[in-house]
């Protein structure tokens, strides 16, 4: 929930983490470089690996940082904190403000931060010459567990196509240097048109999952996609979830052979599929945790991963919240 803008000083510890390897960052290089050398009251750490963002982190921690400023996309804001939670409690954090300079940057939309990332870092030295008005902005955090697997912490989870569609990127499209709401809408209209033509492809398959009933029945169904968000809306300002539940957790599941798919596409991604029932293959809820039993790849902010329905069920719990700081 966003609060009022407050006017605020700037805290006697900040720090910076950056990673040079985001897609904004790699197409601007000299750019973003020149601007952060106009930092040089700030401490600045560059993080490209699960090294060196626990590096990072632990510098962070030990400095007893207040403020962080992360310069990167949604694969850089998950990556500093999965690495935050294994140090500090979140209400010992230090308040973050993202620069969103990555492939996609989601997170950063969501939470109101406008314009590119040499704008953004205009505001932020401005705001350390000037002081000024700030909102602060709380999220929960999805927190992915699975017997014998690392835990894993992101904003957002998906499952099918929205996997499929990630994946997919990797290759040549993300090759071409596309980056942001051009890139997203690719990779959508891609997933669209290979379910609308019925392609069989594998890449392109629809993800089986398995969920315990109100008798603890296992029941699996299969989905076009699945996702799962602590975020109130994603890239391309889309809302894909109607719950009213008054929980942290935004979770919406479509079955594969949904009735009128193409006539309510709109309203479903609009946040306005409150007249689409479960018995046509719409399920949309707001909940604290939530359990489910695959075997199949997922994402997590644009991450991969696999899980095995051997290692029992994959949990995902809201954490947190986390306060981010907007300029």
């Amino acid at each position: 929930m966003a609060s009022k803008p407050v006017v605020d000083f700037v805290p006697a510890r900040t720090g910076l983490i950056y990673n040079p390897l985001g897609g904004w960052f790699r197409k601007h290089p000299a750019r973003i470089r020149g601007l952060l050398a106009t930092f040089p009251e700030i401490r600045q750490m560059q993080a490209t690996d699960q090294i060196e963002f626990e590096r990072a982190v632990t510098v962070v921690v030990e400095a007893r940082i207040e403020w962080l400023i992360v310069v990167g996309g949604d694969g850089t804001l998950q990556g500093v904190m999965g690495c935050l939670f294994e140090h500090l409690p979140p209400d010992r954090w230090p308040e973050i403000t993202i620069v969103p300079a990555g492939t996609t940057n989601m997170t950063a939309l969501d939470l109101g931060t406008n314009g590119r990332a040499e704008q953004v870092l205009a505001r932020i030295r401005q705001y350390l010459q000037q002081s000024g008005a700030v909102q602060r902005v709380q999220r929960p955090v999805l927190r992915i567990e699975q017997t014998g697997m690392q835990k894993v912490y992101g904003m957002l989870f998906g499952l099918g196509l929205i996997a499929r569609g990630v994946k997919f990127s990797r290759s040549r499209i993300k090759q071409m240097g596309m980056t942001g709401n051009v890139f997203t809408v690719l990779i959508v209209l891609r997933s669209l048109i290979a379910t609308f033509l019925g392609r069989p492809q594998a890449e392109w398959a629809p993800v089986r999952i398995a969920q315990k009933d109100e008798t603890g029945t296992l029941n699996e169904k299969v989905y076009l996609f699945a996702l799962i968000s602590a975020l109130e809306k994603l890239l391309l300002d889309i809302r894909p979830y109607w719950g009213l539940e008054p929980a942290p957790l935004h979770a919406t599941f479509i079955e594969q052979h949904s009735k009128r798919f193409w006539r309510v596409i709109w309203p479903l991604i609009a946040g306005r599929g409150h007249h689409l029932r479960e018995e046509d293959g719409y399920i949309s809820y707001n909940a604290v945790s939530i359990e489910l039993w695959l075997d199949d790849e997922y994402i997590v902010d644009g991450e991969l991963y696999y899980a095995s329905s051997q290692n029992g069920p994959l949990k995902i719990t809201a954490d947190g919240p986390i306060l981010f700081r907007v300029l």
